[in-house]
């Protein structure tokens, strides 16, 4: 029967990692079709009213038409962002922490992808510089996280009786799945979207997950080319169009028996180019580090509204600077037709439809047209395929201009309040620098072997892995995104030496957004000098703890008035427990406890200094010596006397305003706590709202029991501490914790080395790791804030200092 179980799971396993793909690709495929609808719409008046007004000289009216459209596009997808705040941007740096094990408020819930996916639709087509395929990850990562759920909080009248992956571990696994799929969507690259998740996405991964991922992304892919390819070409079940971005074919023509794609000459070039992409992805990633820090300070705590300002702000300057840029500065240039031979190969006749159908002749005369409109008047993938594939006519001028003035203002744009990716910006940055480099090489020094397309892609990667410093993944998804495996050694070198060149500099641009929102993000490994660092270094050592029978007024006191989200179960130790189990029923349950679950007295029997003594630090250690020499031997009436009185208030810990100082006695301050468990804050709730406790006339068995399914009913969103009805409990009632704890959680000694703890922590995807010595007392407790690079730093400071 388990076995039918376990297969039963996992089939239902698969076919919800099927569903999340076929998802994600419909979600692909209503981003795209309305991008074109709204694209081609918005760029066919203009047109024909550019095209009007150039003999009647009334351009400023072609102007406001267009303002028109953009100011109100990016007006849209600003209020969408208004009712979700978390869809702003591109999402990858929140799915980054998401799947890294930070709880990101409201990153994968429904409202987030509906606001995400529809503006992401109005601020492309808005013309703002930004992409649709950042936001396409995120979009997976949510329908990962929601449809195995089979309920939201947004629709809460839709509820199925789904009692399967109601836990975070699950969650993850299909958010990478989703966050895969979502990349797989956006280039056409199901293996290049597995490589993503696997490489920036997931902190935890494991061997069953490869696989489902890749099948995932495979659906996606495949999903959303049989729709595409249907809708456009008419030809259901023809496959012809893989993913949102498509790169062409990169072919030499048959008639030019010269041109090779590239040679090992080329080389040299492609890791200069790497270098210079390193340098101007790391400019790139400083400016919009300062513009975040800038916008954080000045824009963020006014009223909402100033955000919106700020976004049609840009839209408004971005707007002037391609119409403005399009009629001015643009140059009329030859097109390239079947008569050139030589060098120019892909012709007229053998062009795609679409390279030709995007050419736009503004102000200029037959047979020749204007190269800066043909790059800023067009969809961005269409310019994209304009620098990939239109051979030879492109001015020098055009290409530094328009690279420019790209770079600057989609290093504005990204961060405003709109959802907004950043790949395609920094491919087509790159593809101008890329084609400039090839228009240079062969004006100028005379290389006729050149093929403009490759340099141009190889730009395109240089820039791109200096801005986000992806190696594997992101070498993948252009491989497979061309179609030509002969580019993997250029294109796997140029990154290589981009990422390396940049991280001279500063991080990729989502670790820089993910450090400015303060995110405790934990790295792959801790730095070698760490390990001067011990777990009792770094520990929280003033613990709020629960007993493992404790009364409903401790508990309800704890949980309102700290914020953690777990606590250790422990008892103390006392020498004279015979007196308390005379007087009290709850101190007798908790020492019966004790009795029955430690294996060997051998520890217990110590007295107390020894078990102090046994604490990692010396200087504790003296003053446990000292405290020891002067302390009476107190009279045992008057000791129970003092628990009985303590009994009822909170433990002293609690109050935050209370700093363990002199106020606390030695007693308070290190009590020897034998450590029996973790119960989290959930668990406490979900007990208190269950009325789960036991009176004191009663033993603990009368205690109701609640089942796995009944505990985790409420997952995801467990209810607050603040929010419950407590009237009906009454605060005397006792409640026995022992068995919903965790009694066998990862602990770690306080001598283990900091990179021990931190290699446990992150491969085991924990959330608390408790710090327990040598006779099973707990001294501390390790969360990730205690991990992150800058409290370690810290530490390690302190560290120097004492010695």
């Amino acid at each position: 029967l388990p076995k039918q179980k376990a297969q039963r799971y996992e089939a239902v396993k698969w076919v919800l990692v099927f569903a999340i793909g076929v998802c994600t690709g419909l979600v692909g495929l209503f981003v795209d079709f309305f991008v074109r609808l709204f694209t081609q719409l918005k760029f066919r008046v203009v047109q024909s009213s550019v095209e009007e007004c150039t003999e009647k000289g009334c351009l400023a009216l072609s102007l406001l038409e267009l303002l028109g459209f953009n100011l109100t596009f990016v007006f849209l997808a600003s209020l969408l962002v208004l009712i979700q705040p978390v869809a702003a941007g591109s999402g990858i740096p929140e799915i980054k922490c998401y799947l890294n094990g930070v709880k990101v408020p409201g990153v994968v819930r429904l409202r987030t992808v509906v606001c995400k996916a529809m503006g992401v639709l109005f601020s492309v087509a808005g013309g703002l510089f930004v992409g649709k395929e950042g936001p396409m990850i995120h979009s997976g990562a949510v329908v990962g996280a929601g449809l195995p759920q089979f309920q939201s909080i947004s629709l809460r009248k839709i509820q199925f009786n789904f009692p399967y992956f109601r836990s975070d571990r699950d969650k993850r696994d299909f958010v990478s799945a989703g966050a895969a799929a979502g990349v797989a969507a956006a280039f056409g690259a199901p293996i290049g979207g597995t490589l993503f998740s696997l490489e920036e996405g997931s902190s935890f991964w494991n061997q069953g997950l490869t696989w489902k991922v890749l099948f995932c992304s495979m659906a996606a892919t495949f999903t959303l080319n049989f729709f595409r390819s249907g809708i456009q070409f008419g030809s259901w079940g023809s496959f012809q169009l893989p993913g949102l971005l498509n790169f062409g074919e990169f072919k030499c023509s048959e008639s030019d028996k010269k041109c090779h794609l590239w040679t090992a000459v080329d080389l040299g070039f492609f890791i200069l180019m790497g270098i210079i992409g390193g340098l101007l992805g790391a400019t790139f990633n400083c400016v919009n580090k300062r513009l975040a820090k800038y916008r954080m300070r000045n824009v963020h705590p006014k009223p909402k509204l100033v955000r919106v300002l700020e976004s049609l702000l840009v839209s408004l300057t971005t707007t002037v600077v391609v119409f403005v840029a399009s009629m001015v500065l643009g140059e009329c240039r030859q097109m390239s037709s079947s008569r050139h031979s030589g060098n120019d190969t892909l012709s007229l006749q053998d062009m795609s439809e679409d390279v030709n159908s995007s050419i736009k002749t503004f102000f200029c005369p037959n047979e020749t047209y204007n190269d800066m409109a043909t790059l800023f008047f067009n969809p961005q993938e269409s310019a994209i395929l304009q620098l990939f594939h239109q051979d030879g006519t492109f001015s020098p001028v055009t290409l530094s201009l328009f690279f420019l003035l790209y770079f600057l203002l989609s290093c504005w744009t990204y961060g405003i309040s709109v959802p907004s990716g950043l790949f395609v910006p920094s491919l087509l940055c790159g593809a101008a620098f890329g084609r400039l480099v090839a228009n240079l090489l062969k004006s100028y020094i005379g290389l006729d072997h050149i093929y403009s397309g490759t340099f141009a892609l190889i730009g395109a990667a240089a820039f791109l892995g200096g801005v986000v410093r992806m190696t594997i993944s992101l070498t993948v998804i252009l491989i497979e995104s061309t179609n030509e495996i002969t580019y993997g050694l250029p294109i796997m070198i140029t990154l290589m030496v981009a990422k390396w060149t940049g991280d001279f500099f500063n991080k990729g641009i989502y670790d820089i957004h993910v450090n400015l929102r303060g995110v405790p993000l934990l790295e792959w490994e801790t730095e070698v000098e760490m390990d001067k660092l011990r777990a009792s270094d770094i520990m929280e050592p003033n613990l709020t703890y629960v007993y493992p029978h404790t009364r409903i007024q401790s508990l309800v006191s704890i949980l309102r008035t700290t914020v953690h989200h777990a606590f250790p179960v422990v008892t103390e130790n006392r020498g004279n427990e015979r007196e308390f189990m005379k007087g009290n029923q709850l101190i007798s349950n908790n020492i019966k406890f004790k009795k029955s679950s430690i294996l060997t007295r051998a520890g217990e029997q110590r007295k107390r200094s020894q078990s102090m003594k046994s604490y990692p630090s010396s200087e504790l250690r003296n003053m446990c010596d000292e405290h020891i020499a002067t302390e009476e031997p107190p009279e045992k009436e008057d000791l129970l006397q003092q628990m009985l009185e303590r009994r009822y208030t909170p433990y002293p810990n609690l109050y935050p305003d209370q700093s363990p100082s002199e106020e606390w006695t030695m007693e308070e301050r290190f009590r020897p706590l034998t450590f029996h468990g973790l119960i989290l804050r959930s668990q406490l709730v979900t007990l208190l709202d269950r009325g789960v406790c036991y009176s004191e006339s009663q033993s603990s068995a009368s205690q109701p029991r609640l089942s796995h399914g009944e505990m985790s009913e409420d997952y995801p969103r467990y209810p607050d501490i603040h929010d419950l009805d407590l009237t009906l409990l009454n605060p005397r009632m006792i409640v026995d914790v022992t068995p919903y704890m965790n009694p066998s959680p990862f602990t770690v000694s306080p001598n283990t080395h900091v990179s021990q703890v931190f290699n446990l922590f992150r491969t085991m995807g924990l959330r608390h790791l408790p710090v327990v010595n040598a006779v099973g007392e707990v001294v501390g407790i390790i969360t990730r804030h205690n991990l992150t690079h800058e409290f370690l730093q810290a530490r390690l400071r302190q560290h120097y200092q004492t010695i």
